[in-house]
């Protein structure tokens, strides 16, 4: 399979649209369970071992929150001793001592 190409963008929704949105995710994330949506026309596949973040800015008089969902699509698989996350390195998990 070819690699995607590079994708930066914003979408607006309505707030019932988002609302659900939101709605759905937050239900995956309790089963633990990977979260499907389509973001401006595109299928997005996001992994039960993503990490999650929320991020304020503010500057030149607005702000803006975003709640942020992160995940690597080099590696297929978590960490077994982090379960949410995957390892930078192929070789095993360096906080367990495998380098």
């Amino acid at each position: 399979m070819a690699p995607k190409a590079d994708r930066d963008i914003e979408k607006d929704y309505p707030l019932p649209e988002f609302v659900a949105k939101l709605r759905r995710l937050a239900d995956a994330l309790e089963r633990g369970e990977r979260f499907e949506i389509q973001i401006a026309g595109e299928r997005i596949s996001v992994p039960a071992r993503a990490v999650f973040n929320i991020e304020h800015e503010r500057a030149d008089g607005s702000e803006e929150i975003e709640f942020q969902i992160k995940w690597d699509t080099k590696y297929g698989r978590a960490c077994p001793g982090h379960p949410r996350l995957a390892c930078v390195r192929r070789r095993g998990c360096p906080a367990q001592g495998r380098a």
